[in-house]
């Protein structure tokens, strides 16, 4: 929802059983289920409970507060980057993980997981730079609201950057909170409506999201072909996929070796650089750990081993190893 100030407490109790029967409902009924979608519900859902091990090894909130004067000051990254994550009660983090689950749902089917993952990750960076920005601007023109020492947290404003990416192309008319507007203008009647009724959340964070999904559009329309960020995310899951790949392909190639399973329209040659050898008889494809015939019993020498095939035509045998494969 919005990225809630500081000293707002946690206003609800009970409300994640709701999310988990919400998202495990929506994933039942897709056909495809976006992963990077799931994991960015995974990721805030895990860091907002802490449990076990991540209690110990995650920062606390109070490390992580979005704050423009100490992110400046210390060139603390960790605030810029790990606060979208950080929610401060139930209510919060539901409301969020919902819009995330709905509009990263259509988006990341429509555009594929690579490019959505790097959409993601430049949203993010953007609409916290843009806020950094605008927070700093205002205070050389000693605006008197201190929006440059103001905490805020959540994942909202690349919600609202998501919001704009998502109706950017749209010519229909939307519902926001009881209001039908334009699609294309949804995010920013949310913004406006949202700050005139829900007190305490960061006007700045939200207008920052908006702005970036604005300027996500001019770069990505202005560029043709796959940008940097998508080629180099494309990259890093082959690489780390590659162990997983290399395991399953020689699984499956040491399946076929040993089980002698016939490979139609392949040379004798092709099939002796795989391991296996060629009946003479009734020309299946046999495993050299064999020195029979898997299908008809007779000997690489060409040699019936079998006394119980000797009075099967070699055509019934052949017509025996077109029903076995199909």
């Amino acid at each position: 929802m919005a990225n809630w100030s500081a000293g707002r407490g946690r206003a609800s109790r009970g409300m994640l059983p709701l999310l988990a029967l919400h998202a495990v409902t929506e994933y039942y009924r897709l056909p495809w289920k976006p992963p990077v979608t799931a994991g960015l519900l995974a990721a805030n859902t895990l860091i907002y409970l802490r449990p076990g091990f991540f209690h110990h090894t995650l920062p606390s909130i109070d490390e992580v507060w979005f704050n423009p004067h100490l992110i400046i000051k210390h060139r603390d990254l960790k605030r810029f980057f790990l606060s979208p994550f950080y929610h401060l009660g139930e209510s919060h983090l539901v409301y969020n993980m919902m819009s995330l689950l709905w509009k990263g749902t259509q988006l990341e089917t429509s555009m594929g997981s690579t490019e959505f993952a790097s959409m993601v990750a430049a949203l993010l960076a953007m609409s916290q730079g843009i806020t950094v920005l605008l927070a700093k601007s205002l205070l050389f023109f000693n605006y008197e609201r201190p929006y440059f020492y103001e905490y805020s947290a959540g994942f909202s404003g690349v919600l609202f950057a998501m919001k704009v990416v998502l109706h950017s192309q749209s010519e229909d008319y939307t519902n926001v909170h009881g209001l039908v507007v334009p699609a294309r203008y949804a995010a920013w009647a949310e913004l406006i409506l949202i700050q005139m009724f829900v007190p305490g959340v960061s006007f700045l964070g939200h207008l920052g999201g908006v702005l970036a999904g604005i300027l996500y559009l001019k770069l990505k329309g202005g560029y043709s072909g796959s940008d940097p960020l998508t080629v180099a995310i494309r990259g890093l899951t082959g690489v780390l996929s590659w162990p997983i790949r290399f395991l399953r392909n020689r699984f499956e190639s040491g399946w076929q070796r040993t089980s002698g399973r016939r490979t139609f329209g392949r040379g004798l040659s092709s099939s002796a650089s795989v391991g296996v050898w060629r009946c003479p008889a009734c020309t299946y494809d046999n495993s050299n750990l064999l020195s029979i015939c898997e299908m008809c019993g007779t000997g690489q020498s060409g040699n019936r081993l079998f006394s119980s095939s000797q009075g099967i035509p070699l055509e019934e045998l052949r017509r025996r190893r077109v029903e076995r494969f199909g």
